[in-house]
């Protein structure tokens, strides 16, 4: 009989369409996004930068061909950046706001605008703001009820796991995400008894999914959203043993 699954603060995990599900679709793309809510997604991934009349706009490299040169986003107002890019506040008046949203906070200077698009539509507690910057991630604890997440790796946590996580808690850090192949249970267990969500991220094969998903992670980011779904569901869903209401509560702006 195989193991059980070890237990989550979040069952099933949330599966998170990276850049809105790339294989399905050109990056960070509105069709893209509606596509990831279709096949069955539970959440979208996408990436954040200002534009210079405070958009926030949704692409991974922040820069646009203006006048044959490339130009950072912040040097642009939102009609030069060009139509195939989209703001946020387009992003959630094509997809509605029943999924889970990760941003990663490409641009430090879109936090305020991420977060007043994410409460202009009802959707900011379910908002996950994501950066490596701690300094950053503790400024925006007591201005938004949205979930921050330590975006990091597991080289980088020069303290050590335990103390991390005890930062994370003291601090209001609400979840970690570090590449899939960071993971143990043994180091979910320890971040869960701190009461601080695990995701995992580069998760883009059905089996890497189902590991994950029994090692307790609580949400997983991969390009597929057809194997992320079959992962996690490959040997039905574990009971839970804790409940995420409650669980890492972001303080109210």
């Amino acid at each position: 009989m195989p193991p059980q699954p070890l237990p989550s603060l979040r069952t099933p995990p949330i599966t998170f369409a990276h850049r809105g599900g790339r294989a399905h679709g050109p990056d960070n793309a509105l069709e893209t996004f509606t596509t990831a809510l279709e096949l069955g997604a539970t959440g979208l991934e996408t990436d954040v930068w200002l534009s210079s009349d405070g958009h926030p706009m949704l692409n991974h490299d922040g820069v646009a061909w203006h006048r044959g040169v490339r130009r950072a986003f912040s040097s642009l107002r939102r009609e030069r950046i060009g139509p195939d890019i989209a703001t946020l506040a387009e992003m959630y008046d094509a997809c509605g706001t029943d999924f889970e949203l990760s941003v990663d906070l490409k641009d430090p200077a879109a936090a305020d605008a991420v977060i007043g698009n994410a409460r202009d539509a009802g959707a900011e507690q379910r908002l996950w703001i994501c950066h490596r910057d701690w300094d950053l991630l503790t400024g925006l604890r007591n201005r938004t009820s949205a979930h921050i997440v330590d975006s990091t790796r597991i080289r980088r946590i020069k303290e050590g796991p335990e103390r991390r996580a005890a930062a994370m808690a003291d601090s209001g850090i609400d979840a970690v995400n570090l590449p899939a192949k960071d993971w143990t249970g043994g180091l979910a267990a320890l971040f869960h008894r701190f009461e601080r969500f695990c995701f995992g991220w580069d998760v883009q094969h059905t089996r890497l999914a189902a590991g994950l998903r029994d090692m307790g992670l609580d949400g997983l980011y991969g390009d597929h959203v057809d194997r992320l779904l079959a992962g996690i569901a490959s040997r039905g869903d574990p009971p839970r043993s804790h409940s995420d209401e409650g669980l890492c509560g972001a303080q109210s702006a």
